[in-house]
């Protein structure tokens, strides 16, 4: 058993997190299906329970769902028919592999330390052209919730100079007030970047 308290939450609560009430991020996710070619393949981290890859999949994309909790891969796997990939993030090791890579809130459980790492392995999973998106939840400094959970909590500010710096090009971070698990209040970072 894992002494990571975020880890640990995903893997005692898999269940639970998987048949939670979720809107599906539809605006998002078509947006960002609208910007690859027909039948792309697309890299999802973090898939959690697997809405959005099923959803990534009935619009006829090649799509490879990962996670690295074995509990929330397995809430996956019976959603959507097909083997997840049990994987963290910092043994992302592709090269020039997707069209299209989709994280939407799970980067932000990544260490602040650790994303400069984390955005490069992306950003060479990524064939010449492709497209990142990924959510974080805004904040000025890191911390855990009220579930123990890991947040890194950037501003758009930091968030934007880090990619920057990282090569990434057509950076475009917008924010949104919403929600999540815990039932609080969020207001929520949506990125989108270009090889």
């Amino acid at each position: 058993m894992s002494t990571d308290p975020t880890t640990s939450f995903y893997a005692d609560n898999a269940a639970l997190y998987a048949a939670r009430k979720r809107n599906l991020p539809t605006s998002r996710l078509d947006a960002f299906l609208a910007a690859l070619p027909a039948g792309a393949s697309i890299l999802e981290l973090g898939c959690g329970a697997g809405q959005d890859a099923a959803y990534m999949l009935s619009r006829g994309f090649d799509v490879t769902p990962t996670d690295g909790s074995a509990e929330l891969a397995n809430e996956a796997e019976k959603l959507i028919g097909r083997p997840v990939r049990i994987m963290r993030f910092e043994t992302l090791d592709a090269s020039a592999a997707f069209d299209g890579i989709w994280a939407e809130a799970n980067l932000l459980h990544v260490p602040r330390s650790d994303l400069p790492n984390i955005f490069d392995r992306i950003l060479r999973a990524l064939k010449d052209g492709g497209i990142f998106h990924s959510s974080f939840k805004a904040g000025a400094a890191e911390g855990h919730d009220a579930l123990a959970r890991y947040y890194n909590y950037p501003s758009a500010e930091w968030l934007g100079a880090l990619l920057n710096e990282g090569g990434w090009r057509d950076i475009a971070i917008t924010e949104a007030d919403g929600g999540g698990f815990d039932g609080k209040p969020t207001k929520w970072l949506y990125v989108k970047a270009r090889t």
